[in-house]
């Protein structure tokens, strides 16, 4: 129970690593908020979890949704002690070939979107003088990867703004880190690999596998065992830091 008596707010958790995060956070004590745009799945997560789940069908790219999500969330469990930024989008192409309504969508998304959540957030943690923030980049932040241009530069923007945060924020106790996922095994990847590759499907997984020194695609209960971590007490003394799950995507190049 290594989140007894906290009170947990994820967003994108519907589906993918927010779901098996928030199934996760429950287990381990938590209260779980479910914040996603997709109500009918979400509401069955928070189904399943019980009574001590709530479910709020919030855009985290609107100001107004996320003001009430943090203040409906702190009215039905009194606080809020972890928050995981983990919704986020991601498109193909280099910068050229990305049209301007993709990059605003992924930068609204993955960027704008921790920013809106914890802004509203923040003031409840500054006031209880304690929380966790755990903002979900990628391993994308901290390298280069062909074909994800607006992709890349949104997380390397939720990278440095883990950073930014925890300057401003450590003095009223709360820590902010970041979690940098490779190439993880969820419905999205799934249904993006079926879309773009088709009959080649298994191809396209074997290079992505190639990838990693693992040799192996992660899975969301490794994302969501690493932002457990990060959600608890044993996390204490780690501040402003990226948490790399990435098989060894970013570790090394090994040629056969």
């Amino acid at each position: 129970m290594r989140l007894q008596n906290k009170a947990a707010i994820i967003t994108g958790a519907g589906s993918g690593i927010g779901k098996v995060t928030a199934m996760l956070f429950a287990a381990e004590g938590a209260r779980v908020a479910v914040i996603d745009w997709e109500a009918e799945a979400s509401q069955k997560v928070a189904d399943e979890i019980g009574p001590e789940s709530l479910f709020l069908r919030a855009d985290v790219t609107s100001a107004r949704d996320m003001e009430s999500m943090a203040r409906t969330v702190q009215e039905r469990f009194g606080r809020v002690d972890i928050l995981f930024n983990n919704a986020g989008v991601a498109c193909v192409g280099t910068l050229h070939e990305t049209s301007e309504q993709d990059w605003d969508r992924v930068m609204a998304v993955n960027a704008k979107g921790i920013y809106l959540a914890s802004k509203f957030v923040l003031p409840i943690m500054i006031a209880q003088q304690s929380g966790s923030i755990i903002n979900m980049a990628a391993c994308g932040a901290v390298m280069a990867l062909a074909q994800r241009a607006a992709y890349i530069a949104s997380k390397g923007a939720v990278h440095s703004l883990t950073k930014a945060m925890q300057a401003d924020y450590g003095r009223y106790n709360i820590r902010v880190n970041a979690l940098l996922p490779g190439t993880i095994y969820t419905p999205f990847v799934d249904g993006f690999l079926r879309k773009h590759y088709g009959n080649d499907i298994e191809k396209a997984m074997d290079n992505l596998k190639k990838r990693q020194l693992s040799q192996t695609l992660g899975t969301p209960e490794d994302v969501a065992h690493a932002a457990l971590y990060l959600a608890s007490d044993e996390a204490r003394f780690v501040w402003g830091s990226g948490l790399v799950i990435d098989g060894g995507l970013s570790a090394a190049k090994v040629f056969d």
